[in-house]
C-alpha cells in the first residue's frame, strides 16, 4: 500500500529509543499509521534484535528485526558523548513523543527523563514500557516476556493441571504491553489536544499481563473460584486421521446434546449425571475418552463439517504459521510485501484498519544509522556540522566521498 496524506498519525514525530519487542511493536504501529518514527540506535550494534537471532551476521536482513521496524528511520548516536545528547535535545524540540523500554531510571541518568525533556518541549509525551513499572520492588529488574508470564501467574494457567509448568512460545506479554503502550500514547495525544501540554505515561509487561486476566481475577476476588476456559469439560483438542480438531463446547443452552448429534453419539445430556455443568466437570475424563474414540477414525474436514452443522464452535489445529493461501488469513488481509535492499520482504498482515488509506508500508526496516544524515539535515544542521559529527564518531555514517 502507498502512503496517503490522510493517515491518522501523519505529522506526528516519534523519537524511538526502544529495542527488542515491547517498544518496537508499539512504535511500528505508530509508524504504520503515518507517524515519522526516528529510531535512536547504538553505533556498531543497534537494536538488540538486529543480531540476537542467529540468522544474518550483518543484521540487514534479520526477519525478526524487520518484522518490528518497518516504516522507521534510523540514526546511530554515541550517547556517551555530550554532543550526541545535544542532537537528541534538538530532535525533541520538534517531536511529539519519546518512547523507551529501558530499565527504570536509565533515561533519567542519560539526561532524557520527562522533567528534562519537558523543559525543552512542554508538549512532549514520554512513553515508558518496562518489565515491572517505574517504581516498586521489581522496578530494577530486567523485563522479558517469559519472566512476565511466570510472575503474573499466566504461565500457571493450563487446561490440564497435570501438564507441567511450561513457557508459552509466542511473546504474548510483549505484544499486549506494546499495544497498551500504543493506547497510552494515543490517549496522551488526545489529552494534549485539550490542554496543550504533554505528559509521562508508562506500561509494564507485568501489569499488562495482569490486565489480560481480568475475568479470572474477578472470579477469584468475588467468588473465590478459579476460572479456566481451557479446562471446560466439553472443550479440548481431539486427534483425527489427518490432524486434529479443536472443539469449544460452550455458549449454548445444551452444547453436549449438539456435540453428541454431530459425533453420532446418543444424547449424553439426557443422563442425570451428565445433565449439569458440574456433572460434566466431574465426568470430564469419561466424556473426553468417548469424544476421542469418535474423532479418531475420520478426517479433520469431515468432523468440522459435522460440528458446524450443529453450530458447535470448532477449528482445525493448524501448524503455525498458516500458509499464505490460508483462506481466513487472506480474507482478513493478505500478507504484505515490503521493499528492502535485496528482494521483497514478506511480512505478517497488520491489525485491521478503519480505512484502506489509514495503513501504509512506506519503506522497509532501516539499515543501522542509515538515515542519520537526512534526519540531521531536517533538524537544520548545516553540512559542515554533520560532517564534523560523523568524523568525530558522534553520529555513525559515511563521510562525503565514501562509498555507500
Amino acid at each position: 500500500m502507498q502512503p496517503t496524506g490522510n493517515q491518522p498519525l501523519s505529522g506526528i514525530r516519534v523519537i524511538d529509543f526502544t529495542q527488542v519487542m515491547l517498544g518496537p511493536c508499539c512504535t511500528q504501529v505508530l509508524a504504520d499509521y503515518g507517524a515519522d518514527v526516528i529510531k535512536i540506535e547504538r553505533p556498531g550494534a543497534g537494536d538488540l534484535s538486529r543480531t540476537s537471532i542467529a540468522d544474518d551476521p550483518d543484521g540487514l536482513n534479520n526477519p525478526v528485526f524487520r518484522s518490528l521496524n518497518r516504516n522507521k528511520r534510523s540514526i546511530a548516536l554515541d550517547l556517551r558523548k555530550d554532543e550526541a545528547k545535544e542532537v537528541v535535545y534538538d530532535l525533541v524540540r520538534n517531536a511529539d513523543v519519546v518512547v523507551n523500554n529501558f530499565r527504570a531510571g536509565v533515561m533519567e541518568r542519560m539526561g532524557f527523563g520527562y522533567d528534562r525533556l519537558s523543559q525543552i518541549n512542554p508538549g512532549i509525551i514520554c512513553a515508558f514500557g518496562s518489565g515491572f513499572g517505574p517504581s516498586g520492588p521489581l522496578s530494577h529488574k530486567g523485563g522479558q516476556d517469559i519472566l512476565a508470564q511466570a510472575l503474573s501467574g499466566v504461565m500457571a494457567r493450563r487446561a490440564d493441571e497435570a501438564t507441567p509448568l511450561s513457557i508459552y512460545p509466542t511473546a504474548l506479554c510483549d505484544y499486549t504491553a506494546g499495544m497498551h503502550l500504543v493506547q497510552a500514547i494515543l490517549l496522551a495525544l488526545l489529552q494534549r489536544g485539550k490542554t496543550g501540554r504533554g505528559q509521562s505515561v508508562s506500561v509494564s509487561l507485568f501489569e499488562s499481563t495482569l490486565a489480560m486476566q481480568m475475568q479470572e481475577a474477578a472470579m477469584w476476588l468475588q467468588r473465590g473460584r478459579h476460572l479456566n476456559w481451557g479446562a471446560f469439560p466439553l472443550t479440548g483438542v481431539f486427534e483425527t486421521t489427518d490432524g486434529a480438531v479443536v472443539m469449544v463446547g460452550a455458549f449454548k443452552a445444551n452444547p453436549l446434546k449438539d456435540i453428541c448429534a454431530a459425533l453420532g453419539l446418543p444424547d449424553l445430556s439426557a443422563e442425570p449425571r451428565l445433565s449439569t455443568f458440574a456433572g460434566q466437570v466431574e465426568h470430564k475424563a469419561e466424556l473426553h475418552r468417548r469424544f476421542r474414540e469418535r474423532f479418531a477414525p475420520n478426517s479433520t474436514e469431515y468432523w468440522l463439517s459435522k460440528l458446524e452443522e450443529q453450530d458447535v464452535l470448532c477449528a482445525p489445529g493448524l501448524t503455525p504459521p498458516p500458509s499464505p493461501d490460508h483462506r481466513p488469513t487472506q480474507a482478513n488481509r493478505p500478507g504484505l510485501r515490503s521493499p528492502r535492499r535485496r528482494g521483497a520482504n514478506q511480512l505478517p498482515p497488520p491489525p485491521p484498519t478503519p480505512d484502506e488509506s489509514a495503513f501504509a508500508v512506506r519503506h522497509a526496516a532501516p539499515d543501522l544509522g542509515g538515515d542519520g544524515r537526512a534526519v540531521l539535515e531536517e533538524a537544520g544542521y548545516p553540512p559542515e556540522r554533520i560532517e564534523a559529527l560523523i568524523s568525530a564518531g558522534i553520529v555513525a555514517g559515511e563521510k562525503r566521498g565514501e562509498a555507500a
